[in-house]
């Protein structure tokens, strides 16, 4: 089964970082990027630009609204993702509890849908 490990945390809190702090995690993400391919399950994965980056689309009747930044007012932002394939649920939130961010920020695990369920 697939699975995305959405990475939700304090985009400022990251940007504002010192450099030693910003090392840390860099070095943490590739460590636990390197142990998703070792394990042969990671299908992708990305890290997003900040939400001053991000453009929202949204149809309101027969029109177009095109607004800057992100919609939502939230304390966390989606700051990037991992898409993985495992045998279930289970090894899914392992994964997830094993990355970087599950100790500073919010990691949702969330099943992806196959093309034969639709």
């Amino acid at each position: 089964m697939q699975f995305a490990i959405l990475i939700y945390s304090n985009e400022e809190a990251m940007l504002t970082a010192d450099n030693d702090s910003k090392q840390a995690m860099l070095a943490a993400y590739q460590s636990y990027t390197k142990a998703l391919e070792s394990a042969g399950i990671l299908r992708g994965w990305q890290r997003l630009r900040p939400t001053a980056a991000a453009t929202t689309v949204r149809i309101s009747g027969d029109k177009t609204q095109v607004l800057n930044g992100p919609y939502a007012e939230t304390r966390e932002q989606l700051g990037g993702f991992y898409l993985i394939d495992v045998q279930d649920l289970d090894a899914a939130i392992n994964w997830g509890a094993r990355c970087p961010s599950a100790a500073v920020g919010t990691i949702e695990v969330r099943p992806i849908w196959e093309a034969k369920d639709y």
